[in-house]
This record gives structure tokens, C-alpha cells and sequence, in this order.
């Protein structure tokens, strides 16, 4: 076996590991999920015997490895049944893993396994009861290791993701990102949209001939389109509209927001106006950027 790590190692300092564990149909899904969504490199499933391997690979990979998160749930044991042993190996090399240990009612777990029709991985010949029993016995070591446990006895996805958001999440990783996009309509409509917006009902650069071959990033259309008639009140409603509903998205864990401006042909109403919107929001605090779908296209 190789001798531990020098002390002070930077490079595994520098390392965040998060061991993930406990019952089955207890929510390891969505707190990988969850993970992910802020910024961590998910490995389900992963055997206990390749914990250290796996940590030493995050420390080699950097970048976004070094945030990793290792999920180990009953067919991991394959390989090994001892995770608490597992876990205290990683701590002996001077990694510092954050268990997480999820739980629910037996109660509660049977009612989800009769939910989706499934049968307990540990239940064998017996009962859902029979399965739970065996995998607690297994666990309580491990649950006993935890750092953090969280019961989802009485928790929805939701909730149970905002939980792990708040535990690994820095506030940036948890705010609604929104792209406001410029399109033609003449192109087809982008399939990501989350809102679309018709800025055709504003005169139409194209028509004034000293700015047709100019683009709504331009000063002149820019101006030219924002001082049309109901051109701000148009652009004040959907600031207003996305800043009202920003913080339901972020409650129902949406990271990211389309906001599709168009016009005919992507050129100029719709540009000026997305370069105009993506403004206001980040005026507002919302982290927004401006993107132009069909751009240069004509």
C-alpha cells in the first residue's frame, strides 16, 4: 500500500470531494443532480474499491474534477461492502471528503418503491420491509461517518434540491442565468425559448435606406428602433415580467432562462431590442448576456 500523502498536499487541498450514500429510494438521484447543477463532477455508482483512485484521478484532472462528487449506493457493494473503511482511507491521504447520507421513513421509502413498482435491491425472497432492514444494518456505519444527513422523509425534489444547493452552492451557482436572443422569425423559431417576443409591431429599419445595411448593434438603428412609439414601454414590460419571475424559477431549481426577441429577419428591430433588454436585467442584478441567432445571416 502507498504510503499517505505529505501533509499539506496543495493539490489535494485545493480538492472538494463529496461522498454521496444512503437508502436506496432515500433521493441519491436528485442530490446528484443537485450537484451537478452547481458546478460538480458527478460519478454515480462508483465501486467503494475505486474511491481513492477516483479522488487521485480529480486531484490529476483539475479543472472542473476538482469538485467531484462520488455516488455509492447498494450495487456498489460489488466490489466491497466496507464504505465506512472506504471513506476513512480517503481521510488517512489527506483528502477530506463531505459525506452526505440521505434517509427516509421506512414508512416513507416503501410507499416510493410501491410508487414505481419496484422491489427493494436487498429484499431478495422477502419484503420491501425485509430489504430496508438489511440495507440499514449495512449503512450505519457510514451513517454514523456522515457530515451531513438529510432526511427527505418530508421533502419534495424540490425542496430536497435547494437543500443541497444551500450546503454546496455558493449564491452565484444558484442564480437564474438568462440569455436574451435575437432571431427572425423567417429563420424559424429557436426551440429552447423560454419566452418569445414579437418585435415586429416597430417600424422596420430595413425601409430607411441610410440604415438598412447597418445592424441593431449599431447606434443609429439602435437609437432609430428604441425611439419608436411603444418601443421602451415594450422593453420595461419584459424587464419587469422577467424580474418578477426570476426568483420562482430559481425556487423550482431553473438555472437557465431563453428570452427570444424576433423580428423579420434578426437584423435590426430584434437585436436592438435584446441588446436593450440583456441590459436592463443586468441593471437589475440579473446575470444576463445578449446573444444574436441569425446575425450576418442575410
Amino acid at each position: 500500500m502507498e504510503s499517505p500523502a505529505p501533509a499539506g498536499e496543495p493539490a489535494e487541498e485545493e480538492t472538494t470531494l463529496v461522498v454521496v450514500t444512503g437508502l436506496s429510494g432515500g433521493g441519491r438521484s436528485t442530490v446528484a443532480r443537485a450537484l451537478e447543477n452547481v458546478g460538480y463532477y458527478v460519478v454515480d455508482n462508483l465501486p467503494q474499491a475505486l474511491m481513492l483512485d477516483m479522488a487521485e484521478l480529480a486531484v490529476k484532472a483539475g479543472g472542473a474534477a476538482r469538485r467531484t462528487a462520488m455516488v455509492l449506493d447498494v450495487r456498489s457493494r460489488a466490489f466491497s461492502t466496507d464504505l465506512a473503511g472506504a471513506i476513512r482511507e480517503l481521510k488517512d491521504r489527506r483528502f477530506h471528503p463531505r459525506v452526505v447520507f440521505v434517509d427516509a421513513d421506512d414508512e416513507v421509502l416503501i410507499r416510493r418503491f410501491e410508487s414505481v413498482r419496484r422491489s427493494h435491491p436487498l429484499q431478495g425472497d422477502g419484503r420491501l420491509a425485509d430489504g430496508i432492514a438489511v440495507e440499514r444494518e449495512l449503512l450505519e456505519e457510514a451513517r454514523d461517518q456522515a457530515d451531513v444527513i438529510i432526511d427527505t422523509s418530508q421533502l419534495n425534489v424540490n425542496q430536497l434540491r435547494r437543500r443541497v444547493e444551500e450546503l454546496f452552492a455558493g449564491e452565484d451557482a444558484r442564480r437564474l442565468r438568462v440569455t436574451v436572443l435575437s432571431f427572425g422569425f423567417k429563420y424559424g423559431l429557436p426551440p429552447d425559448a423560454d419566452f418569445v417576443l414579437d418585435a415586429r409591431f416597430l417600424p422596420n429599419p430595413y425601409w430607411v435606406p441610410e440604415l438598412r445595411e447597418h445592424t441593431g448593434r449599431e447606434e443609429a438603428v439602435s437609437a432609430y428602433v428604441l425611439g419608436q412609439e411603444g418601443a421602451d414601454e415594450f422593453v420595461a414590460a419584459y424587464a419587469d415580467l422577467v424580474n418578477a419571475t426570476t426568483a420562482g424559477f430559481e425556487r423550482e431549481g431553473k438555472r437557465y432562462l431563453t428570452v427570444a426577441v424576433g423580428c423579420t429577419g434578426g437584423k435590426h428591430r430584434s437585436v436592438a431590442i435584446t441588446e436593450e433588454l440583456a441590459g436592463r436585467l443586468r441593471q437589475s442584478g440579473i446575470a444576463a448576456n445578449a446573444q444574436h441567432r441569425d446575425l450576418g445571416r442575410e
